[in-house]
Formats: structure tokens, sequence, C-alpha cells
């Protein structure tokens, strides 16, 4: 029965079809015209797609060697970004490349939460969030967990005053995913989708102070001087004494709620924030005042890629050297003159992850996997590598091998640790490459896909996978 259906499907698929032209030249039972036909001229062939975002490594750099400096040791991982300028280099840690171990933190990301915000680190511990706003406090070395605090519970005090915000949706869970931390002296500094930045006690995780905002917020805060800085999610700044959580100054950009599944944060140099936003901005602001430097777009419409229309910034803009290092989603990645905002170079490549400048070099992953080395002064690429090689697969086929789709896993980070080059993927692995030539050499198994780049602390990699499993490479 199986066989006489097929047939007869096939059989109406060339009815339908036959006045193809395709069609006509592979089916011999339908009849063909004999007229005269156009013939395409002679020439070669050059795919659209390829001719918009192919990268080509320069001529000039070809088998040129590039410096990067020696690893350097991290005493803390405060920020999101490693450092309130995103900006980490080459640092020391997992020298042995083996998992230490894998600490259960709390709820993973499901249809309606999303562990999204990177570990931080400090005197001893690691400070990270669930996918319900869950803050844990964990022990660096064994694992162990410190103490837990859930801010997104509904909570009054013997008096029946208000201690903390009711989450959305009506008091359940699950309706407030995404936010970070970042820690400062001793204070943890908490942004979340259920509406509140919260000061914790890094010690014990009792509250400071906590501060509602009109918005969710699906960033982690970054902490520099004096003052917190939150985008929420109708792309508004937010500076917020570290003292008292009240608001000293803010700045809206361009509303775009079309945004990506990942969560950027600002970058402090100085007097100067540098502030990702999802309509494409990159805006330069004066840090005691909330007052506009500079401004850049960050867009490259494609007409081949519908998605190129999300302008999103969502990896960490970064501060180098006088320079600012940002990539959209829709296909630009610039380097800015972080003075005066006047790009140096830019080049076609779209992304979600911050690039990572460590010596002569900036390296860059694009959403499609491609990992980028580009020469940080010109902007010339050393040569690029297809992560995805070999990864790619088939998958699905639910109607006589229909609706199959071709599947190539995401990438996140990449960090430089003790002359690795590494990154965790969708698939599931934590993958190191030679950072000179792009060779894969080393891959840990972690059990469930990962989306947010590793953070490195006291000799060790901090790797935090969909399933809200803590993982320490050592």
């Amino acid at each position: 029965m199986n066989r006489s259906l097929k047939i007869a499907l096939m059989c109406g698929l060339a009815a339908t079809v036959a006045s193809c032209g395709t069609v006509k030249k592979v089916l011999p039972f339908v009849n063909k015209d004999d007229g005269p036909k156009a013939v395409a001229t002679q020439g070669e062939r050059i795919s659209i797609l390829e001719f918009e975002q192919q990268l080509t490594p320069s001529p000039a750099l070809s088998g040129r060697d590039f410096f990067i400096p020696g690893p350097q040791s991290v005493a803390q991982w405060s920020q999101p970004g490693g450092n309130a300028e995103n900006d980490v280099g080459h640092v020391i840690a997992a020298p042995e490349f083996k998992v230490a171990w894998r600490r259960n933190i709390g709820a993973d990301s499901d249809r309606m939460r999303q562990v999204m915000s990177p570990p931080v680190a400090a005197d001893g511990r690691i400070f990270v969030i669930d996918g319900e706003a869950q803050v844990s406090a964990v022990d660096a070395g064994t694992g162990e967990i410190v103490w837990r605090k859930n801010l997104a519970t509904d909570e009054r005090d013997g008096g029946g005053r208000f201690l903390r915000v009711i989450p959305t949706g009506g008091g359940k869970t699950g309706g407030g995913f995404g936010g970070g931390v970042a820690v400062s002296g001793n204070t943890v500094f908490v942004s979340s989708g259920y509406r509140t930045v919260t000061a914790l006690n890094s010690a014990t995780g009792e509250i400071i102070w906590q501060h509602q905002t009109d918005l969710p917020i699906h960033g982690a805060p970054t902490v520099a001087s004096n003052r917190l800085y939150v985008v929420d999610v109708d792309n508004q700044l937010l500076a917020l004494d570290i003292a008292t959580g009240m608001p000293t100054w803010s700045y809206r950009g361009i509303t775009e709620p079309a945004r990506i599944m990942r969560a950027s944060s600002p970058a402090v140099s100085g007097d100067t924030v540098i502030a990702p936003f999802s309509s494409g901005q990159v805006v330069a602001l004066r840090a005691t005042n909330g007052q506009p430097v500079w401004e850049e777009v960050l867009s490259r419409t494609s007409r081949t890629n519908a998605l190129s229309e999300l302008r999103d910034i969502a990896g960490r803009p970064v501060i180098s050297r006088g320079s600012v290092y940002a990539v959209s989603q829709s296909g630009l990645m610039q380097s800015l003159d972080l003075r005066t905002g006047n790009p140096k170079w830019e080049l076609p490549i779209g992304g979600v992850n911050a690039p990572l400048p460590v010596g002569d070099v900036v390296y860059v992953v694009s959403k499609t996997g491609e990992l980028t080395v580009i020469n940080r002064e010109s902007g010339q690429i050393y040569w690029t590598r297809d992560l995805n090689e070999g990864r790619v697969r088939e998958e699905g086929g639910w109607f006589f091998g229909f609706g199959k789709r071709t599947v190539r896993p995401t990438w996140s980070g990449p960090v430089l640790a003790s002359n690795r080059l590494v990154l965790v993927n969708s698939d599931g692995q934590l993958v190191a490459f030679d950072p000179k030539t792009g060779a894969q050499t080393a891959t840990i198994n972690l059990g469930a896909p990962a989306y947010i780049a590793p953070a490195a602390y006291n000799g060790a990699l901090y790797v935090l996978t969909d399933d809200a499993r803590l993982i320490s490479i050592r």
C-alpha cells in the first residue's frame, strides 16, 4: 500500500507541474516542445549569496605570523565580559582541559524561560543566575552551593509590606526570563526580567537594596566606579547609584522590539559608556551625566537574507587600545575610534558574539559559524575557518523524507585561555582551536547545548549550559 501511495503521489505531482521546463527535461513521459529555445551564454556563474557574505583573506597577510601576548592570571571575572571594558586578552585557564566538577544551579531553559547570563567570579566564588531569576553563589574550587536567593518570589514582611516585585503572569514563575549578574567589592548586582535590579551581599546573599524598573531587563549589568548600567527591553540605558540603587540618569535609544534571544551589556572605559541597542545603535555617553558623545548605526541590509533587518547588537562591544569593536546581527562589524566614533574599518560580518581583540589581531565568530582573524589596525583578514565543517547534518523527514532541515551548530565565544582559542556550541561541546592556525586541538562533551561563552577565574574555565549546569574545566 505504501508503494502504491508513493506512485500515486508522484504521478499527481508530475501531472501538476508538467508545464515546467525543468520537469520536461527530467521526466521522459512528458511531451516535449521541439521549438527553438533560448540558450544561456557561456561564462562563470557567481552565487549572489556568496558574493554578499564571503570574506576574503588579504594576500598581503598570506603566510604572515601575528603577535599574541602570553597568558595572564585572572584574579576576578567581575563583569559578564570579564571586566568593564569587556577586554580580557589572553588568560591562564584550564591548562589540562579536563572537567573538574559539574553542578546544577537551578531552572534550565524551556519555552518560557532562558538561561542567558555569563557567570562572574570573585573572592573564591562563582555567581550565576538561572532561568527563573534564582542567584547562586558557588564555591569555585569544589562546586558546592554557598547560598541561593530567589528574586522571582512575591514576598512580604510580617506587617504585609512589599519586599519583592510580583512576577509577571499573575505571580507565576517563568514570565521574567533573562537578566544577569556582576560583582563589585562585597556586593553582587543582579538585573532581572522581573523588572528589578537588586544588590546582594556577596557573602550571605541578603538583599541590600532593590530598584524596580518600568520594563524587563534581559541583559546583565555592568559596574564601573560608583555606577551600575543596564539596558531594558525598550532600549533605555539606566545608570544607577551602586550604594542606593537610585537612578542618576537615563538615555533612550531607538525603540526596536525585534531582537535576538541573547543579551548584551554596556562597556565602560573611564568617563565613557558604550551602549549597544537592538536598533543597531552604538552610542557613546558621558558616565557622569549621560550626555551623548557620538553615535553609529551598524546596519547592512541584504536582499538575500530577511534576518538582516534585525540589527540587534547581541554581542557585547569591546573597548581596547582606544578603539571600540562591535558586531551587528544584520551583517556589519566595525572598529570605531573611542573618542570620536569615526569608523577605522568595517567588514561584512554578522554575529551575536563579542569580538576578542588580543595582541595584533581581533578574533570574531559569525552567526554562521565562521571564525575570522583580523588585523586590528587595518581590518585585513589573516584567515577564516568554518567551524561547522563536518558538523552540518539533516534532521526531520516526517513525510516520505519531506520536511528535513539542515542543522548547523551555533557557536559562542571565543576566549583565549592558556594558548587555546576556546568556544562552546549548541551541540554541547567545548572545543579548543590553535589560535595561530585555527586547527581543532581538543573537545569536551558538556552533555547539553551551551550558548554562553566561558568565564575564566583562578586557573579554571567555567561554562554554563542550557540545562543550568555550571561546569568547571581545569
